[in-house]
């Protein structure tokens, strides 16, 4: 059966006013439904209904959401799990469907949003916007300088040749733990580059999407973005576009 709702909470739910405000337009003559005026203030309306406000259609608002999670190790991300391991939406309970931006692998930690906007969400992963993502990375063994030129010119993989990144030691005292910032995300790619060149991989954490950082987020928390995270996260990736 398709559920039915109050008419000023339709009204409502697609920006409209509030609604008292709603029943007042409604009793006002100023509202239509399947091309009817409809006055009564008790009426109900599906989502299969066209709705107008002075003959203009309206449509529910989808309010976008923007969750910055701190994924521990251990958490698979994706909504459901075929083995029934833990989820990243074990630790995020939210009402309304949100998707990850991009995966972290299970043995991964660190920066994950969780959005149901995916225009925003497709240019955050295509390389081709150039959204930088930066991961602390802690090798088995010291990495050489050669190796790190290696990985920044990029190295062969079976979907073709990694795009160039950035390699950094933030101690060169300890050169198994490096910084590493990228564009590309493939499947377990750091993992694979690195393994390529004979390293592996013993700790890996994504810090940074953009501007977004985990700052003073603890592990396996979450939050929602502030408005001015959400408008600077756009700008950097839509540019000028909006």
């Amino acid at each position: 059966m398709t559920e039915t709702v109050r008419l000023n909470k339709y009204l409502a739910g697609c920006g409209v006013a509030a609604r008292r405000k709603c029943d007042e337009l409604i009793s006002a003559g100023r509202v239509m439904v399947n091309g009817t005026v409809e006055t009564r203030l008790g009426s109900r309306v599906t989502s299969a209904d066209r709705v107008y406000l002075n003959n203009t259609l309206v449509v529910p608002e989808i309010k976008d959401r923007y969750i910055l999670l701190n994924k521990p190790c251990g958490f698979v991300t994706t909504a459901a799990d075929e083995k029934q391991r833990k989820t990243v939406f074990d630790l995020v309970s939210v009402k309304g469907r949100l998707f990850p931006v991009g995966r972290l692998d299970r043995d991964t930690s660190g920066l994950l949003l969780l959005t149901n906007d995916g225009d925003l969400a497709h240019r955050i992963t295509h390389p081709r916007y150039e959204i930088r993502k930066c991961y602390e990375v802690t090798l088995g063994r010291a990495l050489t300088e050669d190796g790190r030129l290696a990985l920044q010119a990029g190295v062969a993989l079976e979907e073709g040749i990694t795009s160039p990144c950035r390699i950094s030691w933030p101690n060169e005292r300890h050169k198994e733990i490096l910084r590493m910032t990228m564009h590309q995300g493939w499947n377990r790619q750091i993992r694979r580059m690195f393994s390529v060149l004979g390293y592996e991989v013993k700790r890996l954490r994504r810090a940074q999407i953009g501007s977004l950082s985990l700052t003073g987020l603890p592990s396996g928390k979450w939050r929602d973005l502030s408005n001015d995270e959400v408008v600077h996260l756009k700008k950097e990736v839509y540019g000028n576009q909006r």
